[in-house]
């Protein structure tokens, strides 16, 4: 571990954030990856902005996630590290690595996409989520102005699907009770802390 240490500490600036981002996020990433594929990685955390552009992909996709942070910082650790001998000029090292981290989380985000249209053919039936409990996955605002996002279980499945609600903001993490089917992809929710779920 001292030899480990003595090497990371012998390197250039930019080669000690190459590591640490590589690091940090393959480990993070594998820990993701066997989650998923134990069947227990049913939920991701987006850095929720004040506004109506929340950056919504689609198909329960949002840009600033924990998943495309860790994405990109894969990509963009890896490929300095890579890069390192090929590229001298450091600006460039630094333009391509962040290039490659994009490229990351591009290409997740389409295999994701991806993902989500296989699993969206299945036998799912948005109307089984009526009078069933669910969780914020994004705020829901006030009023119905705008579409929040909640995470609901149907027959030991988690799915994502688009909230309204008439009652005040809804935030992240509350617990929720769907009232109406508004659509294929959309219900009507009320906040389960100021309403008896019976």
């Amino acid at each position: 571990m001292g030899e480990l240490i003595s090497m990371y500490q012998g390197l250039d600036t930019m080669q000690q954030v190459f590591w640490g981002c590589a690091i940090v996020a393959s480990v993070i990433f594998i820990v993701q990856f066997l989650l998923t594929m134990m069947g227990l990685d049913h939920s991701d955390v987006d850095v929720d902005f004040d506004g109506s552009d929340t950056m919504d992909l689609g198909n329960g996709i949002n840009l600033f996630s924990i998943k495309n942070f860790v994405n990109f910082f894969l990509g963009f650790g890896w490929a300095g590290i890579c890069l390192r001998d090929a590229i001298t000029n450091k600006a460039l090292l630094m333009l391509a690595s962040l290039a490659v981290g994009c490229l990351f989380v591009a290409m997740f985000v389409f295999i994701y996409k991806q993902t989500r249209k296989l699993e969206k053919n299945g036998a799912f039936d948005i109307h089984d989520c009526l009078d069933k409990a669910a969780s914020v996955y994004m705020r829901i605002p006030a009023g119905c102005q705008g579409k929040g996002k909640i995470q609901i279980s149907i027959d030991g499945s988690v799915h994502e699907i688009y909230a309204l609600t008439d009652e005040d903001e809804i935030p992240s993490g509350q617990t929720v009770k769907v009232t109406e089917i508004l659509d294929g992809e959309t219900v009507k929710v009320i906040n389960t802390q100021y309403n008896l779920v019976i």
